[in-house]
């Protein structure tokens, strides 16, 4: 594993969109597409939600250009094994293949997504976690956070993942690499994941703090805070 170094000037594509972000807060506020309805998984299509056959692109106006030859994963916080790895060590860990539905807070959801990539648990095992540490912060290319707990992230389900369905992930929608948590709702799954950091206490990321659910269960419904 590589030591820790200083990341190249990534160019970052586009601008962020202040008017779709104070647009979404402002559904946060109005509570938007709430049904007051909760359920169980095996409902297979969580409350207020609708099925699409392609993948939207949802992002703030910036897609970061991560050069494969520049990539770097920080697993760093409250751990006995920092590491940071290149895309060459990344790809040496073990490998594996999901299939899983994914729930969009913007109410479309998608099922039968043919993942691969390393397992959550894997990177667990590499860091090895301090006892005291019961939170996950996902930081991104792109500036963006966002968190769930240790208990939610250790899961057979969670990924990162770097294909979908057969091929590499495009830029658009994460790539070169993004995290996958299926039983929440997607903005909890970041893209172009820059660093995994281990924590003791809780920190609500992007989203989290301009009235989104810190939670994001979408068979509970919770879309907002």
């Amino acid at each position: 594993m590589a030591e820790t170094g200083k990341d190249p000037e990534i160019t970052l594509q586009g601008r962020i969109k202040e008017k779709l972000v104070k647009r979404k807060q402002e559904w946060a506020r109005e509570g938007r597409l709430l049904t007051g309805i909760s359920a169980q998984p095996a409902q297979r299509l969580p409350p207020g939600q609708r099925l699409v056959s392609d993948w939207p692109v949802l992002d703030l106006g910036v897609q970061p250009d991560v050069p494969l030859t520049h990539f770097r994963l920080d697993l760093d916080g409250a751990v006995e094994n920092k590491a940071s790895l290149s895309w060459e060590e990344f790809l040496a860990l073990p490998h594996a293949e999901s299939v899983s539905d994914i729930h969009c807070v913007t109410q479309w959801s998608r099922y039968d997504n043919h993942w691969k990539g390393v397992t959550a648990d894997t990177l667990v095992s590499l860091v090895r976690p301090a006892a005291d540490a019961q939170h996950v912060i996902f930081h991104a290319h792109d500036g963006y956070t966002t968190n769930v707990r240790l208990d939610q992230f250790d899961q057979p389900d969670v990924f990162l993942v770097y294909q979908w369905q057969g091929k590499p992930i495009r830029r658009q929608h994460g790539g070169p690499l993004r995290v996958l948590v299926p039983r929440l709702y997607f903005w909890k799954s970041a893209k172009w994941i820059r660093r995994i950091e281990f924590a003791r206490a809780d920190r609500p990321g992007f989203w989290e703090v301009r009235g989104y659910h810190n939670n994001a269960d979408p068979w509970r419904e919770e879309r907002y805070s």
